[in-house]
C-alpha cells in the first residue's frame, strides 16, 4: 500500500567575573571543564567607506563605524574608528594595525564599505577607486587576504567582521587584475566570497601560539547585503550594535548566531550573515555595556533565546515558516516566536502538520494586528502592557508577550469593582476588558494553550455579550476556533464538540435563520470541525454531515459571488468525499471527490493564486490516485500524473522545497501503480528516482515521518521494478527500505502507516520465497500480512482487509508447492474468497479481477493434489471471468498469466479424462502469452511458455500424432532450456531434460 499527501556544534558555558573594566576577554579551554580564565588584551580597527569618489557613494558605513567604534570602546577594547580612507592611507591604516596588535592577545577588524570578488580574492575598496584600479587591484585596491595572514602573525585571535558584500559598485562587464600583467577575472556578481586560506573548523591544526580566527560577512558567499535606510545603520552592523552586548557569559560564537538571524529576521530573510570560525577555545566577553531593563530588558532576553532557536532549525522548515510569512503578511519574527513558543521538540515533523499549523497561527497574528488599533483604554498602565505585548509579539518573544497580557488582564480584575455604574460608562468598560481577555486569547493560541485562549473568548464574549453584536459573534467565534484547534491537536472530542456548540450559539444570532454569507462561513467552519471528528471515528456520519454543510455553504457563496470562499468551501467538500470513499467498496464517493477538486481548480486560476491553484493540482491528483487503484484501465492513473506534474511547475524546489518534495512523493506512487498495472518498467524507475529527489528534502533529521513515509514508497518501487530480473538484490533493497520506514512507524503510534509496511513486507518475502524456494520466507511473509490484519478489521477498513486476504492467498499458494503440503491450498482458497467479500465486480473491478485469476490458480493446484476435475473447471471458470475485464491493452501481465492458467488446467482436464479435446485450446491460450511474454522482455516467463508448448505437442504426439508433434515438443523443451538459462533461473533445467529424454525414448520406439 502506498502513501499520498493532501548539528550545530555546543558550546561550553562558563561563567567567570571580569578582573576590572579594562580587561575585557577570557578564553576558555575546551579540555578542560574547569580551567582557569585570563584576562586578556584586545585592540580594534574600525572602517567606515561612505563617500565614494567616483563610483556609487553608500549612505551608512561611517555611521556605521561609528557606533561600532564606541560599543567596542564600551566593551574594553582599544579601538580607533577611521573614515573615507584612500588607497595609501586605508594601507598604512592596517600595517598600523598590524603594529598595535603586536602583545595583544585579540585583534578585532570591522571594515564597512564596498567589497567585491575576483578570481577567488576578496578586495576591500578605498574611497579614490575608480575603473583604473582594476587594472592593479593589488596594488589599488587592499586584497583581505594578505590582511589575515598578517595579523595572523602577530596575534593569537583575529576578528574581522566584514560589512563589505554589497552589490558591484563596477559595470556588469569590468574586469579585475591583480598586477598589470596578469590574467583578468571577472567580478562576482553578488557579494564577497570565503577568505582565500579560510579553513573549516577543525580542518588543520594551528601553532600553538595561535588561538583561531573568526572571518564574518554580513551575507552568505556569494549574496550581496543591504545597506539600510539613510542615515541610519545597515541591517548587519544593527544586530552587532545589539547583540554583541550579550557577550557577557555568552560565548562568542553563540552571539554571532544570534546576529546572523537578527539579519535574517529584520531583512524578511533577504540576507543571513555567514562566519568561518576556526577558534581552539571558547570566547567569552568580559565586559558589556548596560542591558536593556524593564520591559526592553524582557523582550530582548526572549529575543536571544529566539534567534538561536531559528539557528538550529533545518533550512526545509525554514522554507516553510517563510511561505507562511509571504502568504499571510505576517512577520517572520512572530512566526518563528510561534514555533518556539510551542516548543521545538514538538514542532510537527510531517510537513503537511507544520504547514497546518502555521496557516493557523499565521491568521491568528494576522487578526491580532488588523484589530490592534480597535483596542482603546483609559488607562495609562494598561496601554503601556498592551504596547509591550504589541512589541513583544513583534520581535517574536511569545511568552513576554504573554507575560504583558497577564498583567493587563490582573490589572482588569483589580479595578473591575470600581466601574462606574452609569450605562455607557459600564458599556465601554465591559467592551475594553473584553477586548483584553480576547488580545490574551490570541498571545495564548500563539503559544499553543488553545484551552486557555477559549477560556478567555469565552470571558470576552460574556462582557460584552448584551452590549455589542458584532463583537459577541467575533468572540464567540474564536473561543469556536480555539475549541478545534485544541480538540484537532489533543485528540479531545469533547473539545470538538463544544467548539460545534460554540457555532451553534453564533447561528442563533441570525435575525430570522435568515441564510446569508455570515451563516455560511459559520457552518462552513463548523463542519471542518465536523470532519476531525469524523476522521477519528469508524462510521462516516459525521463525514457525511460535513459533506452536506459544505454543500449548503456552496449554495450562499455562489449567490453572494464569492468566489474565494466557493472555492474553500468546494475543496474542504472535496477532502471529506475522499476520505467517505476511501473508507468504502464503492467509488462513488471518490467520483464526486474528483468532480469537487475539478470544480475547485476553475475558481482558483493559475495566473492569479498560483500556490492556491497548484495546491488544488495536488488534491485532485489525490481523488484521481485513489479511484484509480480501482481502475482497470489505469485512465485515472494517467489523469493524475497529469494533475502532480502540473502542480510541480508551481512547487518548485527552489521555491517551495516541501510541498514539491510532498508532490514528487505523490507523482512516485501512481507512476509506480501505473507502471505494474501496465508492465513499464521506464514508469517503475522514474518513481524510484521521485521517491530518492524526495528523500533529499525529507531527511530523517528534518521531517522523520515524510522520510518513512518516501522510504516506504520507495520499497513499493523497488518491489515493481523486481518484477524484471529473477535474482533478490532489488528485493532485499525493498525490504531494507520497509524495515527504515518500521523505525519511525511505530504500531502504538502509527497503527496504519505500520500495517501498510508489514503488509509490503510481506509482499516482498513472497516474492524472495518464490524465487530461492524458501518456505521459512514464505512463513515469515504470512506472518506479516496477519499481523497487518490486526490493525485491518474489516468494519474500519474493509478495502485494507480484503487487500490482505488477497496477498496472504497468494503466499499460501505459492507455501502449497513449495513445502508439498495440499493442505495449503484449501487455506489459500479461504483467503481469496474472504477477500471476494468485499471485491465485488460492481464496486472494485480491477480488485475483484485479479482476486478470480488466483482464485483459479489455486483451484487448479488444489485439483493437482486431489484429482478433483470439478476444481479444474471452476478453475478455467474464474480466470475467464477475470479476462472479461483484465484486457490485454490495460492489464498485459496479469492478462498473459491468466491466458497461462487457463492453458494449464485445460492441458490437466484433458488428462484426467483421457482426451486430446482441450489441447487445440490450451494452445491457443499459451501462444497468446507470447503476446506479452516476449523472449527480449520477459526471458523467464517464455521460457516457461515454451515448455508448456513442448507439452502440449508431447501430448498431442501421445495421442497419435506421430513423429512431427515429438520432434516439436523436442524443438520447445530446448527454447525453454535456453530461456531459463537467459534468465538465470536455472532449477527447472535438470525436469526439462528429463522431458527431452523420456520424448526421444518414446520417438525411439516409434
Amino acid at each position: 500500500m502506498a502513501f499520498v499527501e493532501i548539528a550545530k556544534r555546543s558550546f561550553l558555558r562558563h561563567a567567570a567575573q571580569a578582573a576590572c573594566a579594562a580587561m575585557l576577554l577570557c578564553l576558555l579551554a575546551t579540555t578542560l571543564a574547569g580551567a582557569e580564565t585570563k584576562s586578556l588584551k584586545g585592540v580594534a580597527l574600525i572602517i567606515g567607506q561612505s563617500q565614494y569618489e567616483h563610483i556609487a557613494t553608500l549612505p551608512n558605513p561611517a555611521n556605521d563605524a561609528r557606533d561600532m567604534a564606541k560599543m567596542l570602546t564600551d566593551l574594553g577594547f582599544d579601538a580607533r574608528n577611521v573614515t573615507d580612507r584612500d588607497a595609501a592611507k586605508l594601507k598604512r591604516d592596517l600595517e598600523r594595525f598590524a603594529e598595535d596588535a603586536e602583545g595583544a592577545d585579540v585583534a578585532f577588524l570591522y571594515y564597512s564599505g564596498h567589497g567585491i570578488e575576483a578570481g577567488g580574492e576578496d578586495y576591500l575598496v578605498p574611497v579614490d577607486a575608480d575603473m583604473s584600479s582594476l587594472k592593479d587591484a593589488g596594488t589599488a585596491l587592499v586584497p583581505i587576504a594578505a590582511v589575515m595572514d598578517e595579523l595572523k602573525k602577530t596575534v593569537p585571535v583575529t576578528i574581522m567582521l566584514l560589512d563589505a558584500c554589497r552589490t558591484n559598485p563596477f559595470p556588469a562587464d569590468a574586469v579585475v587584475r591583480r598586477a598589470p600583467t596578469a590574467s583578468a577575472s571577472p567580478i562576482g556578481a553578488g557579494g564577497l566570497e570565503p577568505v582565500r586560506g579560510a579553513k573549516a573548523i577543525g580542518n588543520t591544526p594551528a601553532a600553538d601560539e595561535n588561538l583561531g580566527t573568526v572571518i564574518g560577512f554580513a551575507a552568505e558567499p556569494g549574496r550581496p547585503a543591504l545597506d539600510g535606510a539613510a542615515g541610519k545603520n545597515s541591517p548587519y552592523a544593527a544586530a552587532l550594535l545589539r547583540h554583541l552586548a550579550a557577550m557577557k557569559g555568552t560565548e562568542f560564537g553563540s552571539v554571532m548566531r544570534m546576529v546572523t538571524e537578527e539579519v535574517y529576521l529584520d531583512t524578511k530573510a533577504r540576507q543571513r550573515p555567514w562566519v568561518n570560525e576556526s577558534l581552539r577555545r571558547l570566547l567569552y566577553f568580559g565586559v558589556a555595556p548596560p542591558e536593556p531593563t524593564g520591559d526592553d530588558g524582557l523582550i530582548t532576553g526572549e529575543r536571544r533565546q529566539l534567534l538561536l532557536t531559528i539557528s538550529d532549525l533545518p533550512d526545509a522548515k525554514r522554507a516553510q515558516v517563510e511561505l507562511a510569512s509571504l502568504q499571510e503578511s505576517v512577520p517572520l519574527d512572530a512566526l518563528y516566536g510561534v514555533l518556539r513558543a510551542l516548543g521545538t521538540e514538538k514542532i510537527p515533523e510531517d510537513p503537511t502538520d507544520l504547514q497546518k499549523v502555521l496557516g493557523a497561527q499565521a491568521g491568528r497574528l494576522k487578526r491580532m494586528m488588523a484589530e490592534r488599533n480597535a483596542l482603546s483604554t483609559n488607562d495609562p498602565e494598561i496601554t503601556r502592557l498592551i504596547a509591550s505585548a504589541d512589541k513583544a509579539i513583534g520581535q517574536g518573544a511569545m511568552v513576554t508577550a504573554r507575560k504583558f497580557l497577564d498583567d493587563a488582564v490582573g490589572r482588569v480584575e483589580r479595578n473591575s469593582d470600581a466601574v462606574d455604574q452609569a450605562e455607557e460608562l459600564v458599556k465601554q468598560k465591559r467592551i475594553a476588558d473584553a477586548a483584553i481577555y480576547a488580545k490574551r486569547g490570541d498571545a495564548t493560541a500563539l503559544i499553543f494553550d488553545y484551552k486557555s485562549a477559549a477560556d478567555d473568548y469565552a470571558k470576552a464574549f460574556s462582557l460584552v455579550e448584551k452590549w455589542d453584536d458584532k463583537l459577541r459573534w467575533n468572540y464567540k467565534n474564536q473561543q469556536a476556533e480555539a475549541l478545534n484547534a485544541y480538540g484537532y491537536a489533543s485528540g479531545n472530542l469533547d473539545a470538538l464538540q463544544q467548539s460545534i456548540e460554540a457555532y451553534r450559539v453564533i447561528l442563533n444570532f441570525l435575525p430570522n435563520g435568515e441564510q446569508n454569507r455570515d451563516w455560511a462561513i459559520t457552518r462552513n467552519n463548523m463542519a471542518v470541525v465536523l470532519q476531525n471528528i469524523g476522521e477519528r471515528e469508524t462510521e462516516t456520519a459525521h463525514l457525511e454531515e460535513a459533506a452536506q454543510i459544505f454543500r449548503d455553504s456552496l449554495v450562499v457563496f455562489e449567490r453572494e459571488k464569492d468566489d474565494r470562499n466557493w472555492a474553500a468551501a468546494q475543496n474542504n467538500l472535496g477532502n471529506v468525499l475522499l476520505k467517505i470513499g476511501q473508507r468504502e467498496s464503492d467509488p462513488k464517493h471518490l467520483n464526486k471527490a474528483v468532480a469537487a477538486m475539478r470544480a475547485t481548480l476553475a475558481k482558483r486560476p493559475r495566473d492569479k493564486v498560483p500556490l492556491d491553484w497548484a495546491s488544488s493540482q495536488n488534491n485532485l491528483g489525490l481523488a484521481l490516485y485513489a479511484l484509480g487503484e480501482r481502475d482497470p484501465v489505469g485512465e485515472h492513473l494517467k489523469q493524475a500524473e497529469a494533475a502532480y506534474r502540473l502542480a510541480l511547475q508551481e512547487y518548485t524546489r527552489a521555491k517551495t522545497p516541501v510541498e514539491w518534495a510532498m508532490v514528487e512523493n505523490n507523482l512516485g506512487n501512481t507512476l509506480v501503480t501505473l507502471g505494474i498495472q501496465l508492465n513499464d518498467k521506464a514508469r517503475i524507475d522514474e518513481a524510484a528516482d521521485a521517491f530518492r529527489a524526495a528523500l533529499e528534502v525529507r531527511t530523517r533529521e528534518t521531517f522523520p515521518v515524510s522520510w518513512a513515509t518516501s522510504r516506504l514508497n520507495l520499497g513499493n518501487a523497488l518491489s515493481g521494478a523486481a518484477r524484471f530480473d529473477m535474482g533478490t538484490s532489488t528485493l532485499e533493497e525493498a525490504a531494507i527500505a520497509y524495515d527504515d520506514a518500521l523505525t519511525v512507524f511505530t504500531r502504538k503510534r502509527f497503527p496504519l502507516e505500520w500495517a501498510s509496511a508489514q503488509n509490503n513486507l510481506g509482499s516482498i518475502y513472497q516474492t524472495i520465497g518464490q524465487r530461492t524456494r524458501d518456505a521459512a520466507k514464505l512463513d515469515q511473509s504470512a506472518a506479516a500480512f496477519q499481523a497487518a490484519r490486526q490493525v485491518y478489521v474489516r468494519r474500519k477498513f474493509p478495502q485494507d482487509w480484503a487487500m490482505s486476504y488477497y496477498n496472504l492467498g497468494n503466499t499460501l499458494q505459492l507455501l502449497g508447492g513449495v513445502a508439498g503440503k495440499p493442505e495449503h491450498y484449501k487455506e489459500a482458497e479461504d483467503a481469496y474468497r474472504n477477500a471476494l467479500r468485499e471485491y465485488k465486480r460492481e464496486t472494485n473491478l480491477r480488485q475483484w479481477a485479479l482476486t478470480q485469476a488466483a482464485l483459479g490458480s489455486t483451484l487448479h493446484w488444489l485439483s493437482m493434489s486431489n484429482g478433483d476435475r470439478k476444481a479444474l473447471q471452476d478453475s478455467i471458470a474464474a480466470r475467464r471471468a477475470a479476462l472479461e475485464v483484465l484486457t490485454i491493452e490495460a492489464a498485459p501481465v496479469d492478462w498473459a498469466n491468466a491466458q497461462n492458467g487457463i492453458g494449464m488446467s485445460l492441458l490437466n482436464l484433458g488428462t484426467i479424462e483421457r482426451t486430446d479435446k482441450y489441447l487445440d485450446q490450451a494452445e491457443a491460450a499459451f501462444t497468446a502469452t507470447l503476446k506479452v511474454f516476449t523472449r527480449e522482455s520477459q526471458p523467464l516467463q517464455w521460457a516457461f511458455e515454451q515448455n508448456n508448448l513442448g507439452d502440449i505437442h508431447w501430448n498431442r504426439a501421445s495421442y497419435g500424432g506421430g513423429k512431427p508433434h515429438y520432434l516439436k515438443a523436442i524443438e520447445f523443451f530446448e527454447n525453454a532450456k535456453r530461456g531459463f538459462t537467459e534468465a538465470g533461473y536455472t532449477i527447472p533445467i535438470p525436469l526439462t531434460d528429463q522431458k527431452i529424454d523420456l520424448v526421444k525414448q518414446q520417438l525411439a520406439k516409434k
